[in-house]
């Protein structure tokens, strides 16, 4: 055992040695020194280096599983994005100790079934007290849908440079045009005789006729609002459609104040019993799927 550790005594002296040999041997003309602090300057930020890719890696894998979450909460997932900086302290403000910097964002996404682009600018003021910024310019593009509410709503936005408001209604409109769509398209497997609807399951309207009465139908027009605070409201109003006879036999005006009938009748039972209540006082006894 002694003999052993006295051989791994010896090479260890002999490997330092030889090491330090090396370093300290200079190259023709040239001194060493610098090289050999690069060196070591090198492997200290390398190791550095490793330990920091490993935090960044753990730091995108949290901040990744948080977008995933966002996603599937609201909706909204981020495609593309990217950003430019440009610095705008002048003298005057370095010597004040104030810095001013633009930055310009670009990104593009989806809330469900619609896709946007935005295009902002932010501008950051830090002085020794404090940080401000504020929204310069904001340009939204969204695809071509058949939702005509949110023209005026993207144009309020981009005056108003909310970015805030824009993400928000949006998740809140895309989820009432899916609840509509669902609504829609329960109903007419249900009482697909009775339920028509003219552009799908994704119309903003419901037609309810029933066979024994062909010429007269009542129309759901089923609104989505989205008010100047950017707050998303239903509005669902009442049409008829009845031959002038039957206007004509109607004395108690029935027909006349349906809509506003039916606007109460939302106030009490909801939409989907309101709804489901218009279907049955059309439908006969024998269309009226039994429960």
């Amino acid at each position: 055992m002694d003999s052993l550790r006295a051989e791994a005594d010896a090479l260890e002296a002999e490997i330092k040695a030889l090491r330090r040999a090396c370093v300290e041997l200079p190259a023709p003309g040239e001194d060493t020194s610098p090289v050999r602090q690069s060196f070591q300057d090198i492997y200290q930020s390398d190791s550095e280096g490793w330990e920091s890719l490993k935090d960044l890696r753990s730091h995108l894998g949290h901040v990744e599983s948080e977008l995933q979450f966002l996603s599937s909460l609201t909706g909204i997932s981020i495609r593309n994005y990217s950003k430019k900086t440009e610095d705008l302290t002048s003298t005057e403000m370095t010597e004040k100790n104030i810095k001013k910097v633009l930055q310009r964002h670009r990104l593009s996404g989806s809330c469900h079934m619609i896709t946007f682009q935005l295009e902002f600018q932010i501008l950051e003021i830090q002085n020794k007290e404090n940080l401000s910024s504020v929204i310069t310019d904001l340009s939204i593009i969204m695809e071509p849908t058949e939702y005509s509410e949110l023209s005026e709503f993207v144009s309020r936005t981009e005056e108003r440079r909310d970015l805030f408001m824009f993400f928000r209604s949006l998740h809140f409109f895309v989820e009432w045009c899916e609840y509509r769509k669902r609504t829609f398209k329960h109903f007419k497997e249900k009482y697909p005789e009775t339920v028509h609807l003219a552009k799908g399951a994704s119309s903003s309207y419901m037609g309810i006729r029933s066979h024994s009465r062909p010429e007269f139908e009542l129309v759901i027009v089923w609104r989505i609002q989205i008010d100047e605070e950017g707050k998303v409201l239903p509005r669902l109003d009442l049409l008829t459609k009845a031959p002038l006879s039957a206007l004509e036999l109607d004395k108690n005006r029935v027909i006349e104040t349906a809509p506003l009938s039916f606007r109460t009748l939302l106030g009490v039972l909801g939409i989907e019993a309101t709804l489901e209540s218009l279907i049955k006082s059309l439908c006969t006894e024998e269309q009226v799927p039994t429960q």
